[in-house]
């Protein structure tokens, strides 16, 4: 059984020491961090899993974004981290499942991440070869998903920081 809350400043530094257990190293020099750099998260959706001892399992984060010329607002989504030793118990699907029903309550319409189309698709991720994202990164992996129908109508271009 976790305990899913909202991310506290307290939890930070455990929340990275987690994404640097779970990344390889250098993770900060991706595209996404950039994307990240110098914008306030969307705290509302930062949430950590802990277990009933209070050991955190995992975390997810989510970014403002813009799209394209308009600069549509949009979601992204990541990072999101299973500590090795609590991988598979769907531990990682109940982050998303939660985080995604709290960015709906809160009007958001559009979530786009760079992940595994196979494990995002079972939450309704497909790919967005409409969207650009920066640099270096595999088109293949950036996937979008609409929160509310037709969100990303009409919708295309760069995505930069929200």
């Amino acid at each position: 059984m976790y305990q899913i809350e909202q991310e506290q400043i307290e939890d930070w530094w455990e929340v990275e020491s987690l994404y640097d257990l779970s990344f390889a190293p250098g993770r900060e020099a991706l595209s996404s961090y950039r994307l990240r750099s110098g914008v306030p998260c969307v705290a509302e959706l930062c949430l950590v899993a802990r277990d009933s001892d209070g050991v955190l399992g995992g975390a997810i984060r989510y970014w403002p974004i813009r799209i394209g010329e308009n600069s549509e607002k949009a979601l992204l989504l990541g990072p999101i981290a299973v500590h090795p030793t609590r991988q598979g118990e769907g531990l990682g699907g109940l982050l998303i499942h939660r985080s995604l029903d709290i960015a709906r309550a809160n009007d958001w319409k559009r979530v786009v991440l760079v992940g595994d189309a196979p494990y995002y698709a079972r939450f309704g991720f497909k790919k967005a070869s409409f969207l650009t994202y920066p640099p270096p990164t595999n088109p293949d992996r950036l996937l979008y998903l609409e929160l509310e129908g037709n969100a990303f109508l009409g919708i295309e271009g760069l995505i930069k920081s929200g």
